[in-house]
């Protein structure tokens, strides 16, 4: 299995949304992260030319990251899920993410500090950072057969830059 772990684009300011809005769970992409994303998936299209799988939290920007990204995949299974929320149980994922077919090429779109969290349990089995994603970064872990912790090979970390000029 291949798995795609992104962290969403740049969203509003938090401060700012939370003076009109109570709920940061509804914070959307603000117009530069929109922007950023649209030409950060056309470089993610060339270096993963297809995917099975989109799958994102339910935060509205996740979900709006994830959207975009799947205008470049077409054919993807879509959705959003619970297990990439914030503070989520990276066992539950693992859970989940084992009923899917071994050969599936599967994109997670979350939050950080639980995108690097996530790298971590996938290629060493704890919760220790040792990297942190920029907004709208992209990393490839590849497994041989299901993913469980300490199983993966980190192929490659690209921050959102390096996946625009891809793009163009």
């Amino acid at each position: 299995m291949k798995i795609i772990i992104i962290r969403h684009a740049i969203a509003l300011d938090r401060a700012e949304f939370l003076q009109s809005n109570s709920d940061d769970r509804l914070r959307p992409l603000a117009e530069k992260g929109i922007r950023r994303q649209q030409q950060s998936s056309q470089g993610l299209k060339k270096v993963q030319p297809d995917t099975d799988y989109i799958l994102s939290s339910t935060l509205t920007r996740a979900i709006q990251t994830a959207d975009i990204i799947a205008e470049h995949y077409p054919e993807t299974v879509r959705k959003a899920i619970p297990q990439l929320d914030p503070r989520s149980d990276p066992a539950k994922l693992t859970s989940l993410l084992a009923d899917l077919p071994e050969e599936s090429v599967v994109m997670l779109v979350g939050h950080e500090p639980d995108m690097s969290e996530l790298i971590s349990w996938f290629t060493n089995g704890s919760h220790f950072n040792f990297l942190q994603m920029k907004k709208g970064a992209a990393c490839l872990l590849q497994f041989n057969g299901s993913p469980r912790p300490a199983s993966a090979e980190l192929i490659w970390l690209l921050p959102p830059k390096q996946l625009r000029a891809l793009g163009t």
